[in-house]
């Protein structure tokens, strides 16, 4: 049977795609002009061509059991499942898929040493080469920053969580899956200005700009919103979780 897009499916009354769980990791550097590391997806790519973005993915079954040497903030974890109706289980997983992404996109490693060495057959095997570099994710150093969903009239979509972390936490060389080419750090302003940034991106760049620049402060309260951005008849619009 031929598959309907999603006008089609909205016109005969179908079920429009529902979004999948995704997170991005947004890695600053806080120099006098804040940077933030993105790259270009090529053409060929379905979902959001020829557009700088941070590095990122979907969510795997194998995110919710490699070990960590640090938590998420319980305010992190709270505001990660307050609107999003998910298990904590769910919001750790979202948080390391943001890590591994990061990890097969870019080469970085955001983690810390282990002191104790892990038996690689203890591991899932797309989470071997991570540990492999003797670090384990640590994921107190992120914190959870903007949310954006993939329009419903989208043929593929996303629930995408951005969590920021310093540069600091980043080890070793730039290089990845090829799945990002021309990886390099922008300057904050540049990036939210430039033609090929999508509009999530662009939300978590204001949002990541204000937080550097003093305007928010991480890891923020409990009852403290995130903003997400949804669309809403056919417009795109800023919300709070």
């Amino acid at each position: 049977m031929r598959k309907l897009d999603p006008s089609q499916r909205r016109a005969k009354g179908a079920p429009l795609p529902k979004p999948i769980d995704a997170a991005t990791a947004v890695i600053v550097k806080r120099e006098k002009e804040p940077m933030v590391l993105m790259g270009h997806r090529s053409a060929a790519h379905k979902f959001m061509p020829n557009t700088f973005v941070f590095p990122g993915g979907r969510v795997d079954p194998d995110d919710h059991t490699p070990p960590t040497v640090g938590e998420l903030a319980s305010e992190t974890v709270h505001r990660l499942r307050r609107k999003g109706r998910i298990s904590f289980r769910r919001a750790r997983a979202l948080a390391l898929a943001a890590i591994r992404e990061t990890f097969e996109e870019t080469g970085l490693v955001l983690g810390r040493r282990l002191e104790l060495p892990i038996d690689p057959n203890s591991l899932a095997e797309d989470w071997r080469p991570f540990y492999e570099t003797g670090f384990a994710p640590a994921l107190d150093a992120l914190d959870y920053l903007f949310r954006a969903v993939t329009p419903p009239d989208n043929f593929r979509r996303f629930d995408a969580r951005f969590f920021i972390v310093d540069a600091s936490l980043a080890h070793g060389k730039i290089g990845g899956s090829g799945e990002l080419v021309d990886l390099q750090w922008i300057p904050i302003r540049d990036a939210m200005n430039m033609p090929r940034t999508p509009s999530p991106t662009r939300g978590a760049l204001e949002t990541a700009l204000a937080l550097i620049e003093g305007r928010i402060n991480l890891p923020q309260p409990i009852e403290t919103p995130v903003p997400a951005l949804v669309t809403r008849y056919g417009r795109e619009a800023i919300e709070y979780d």
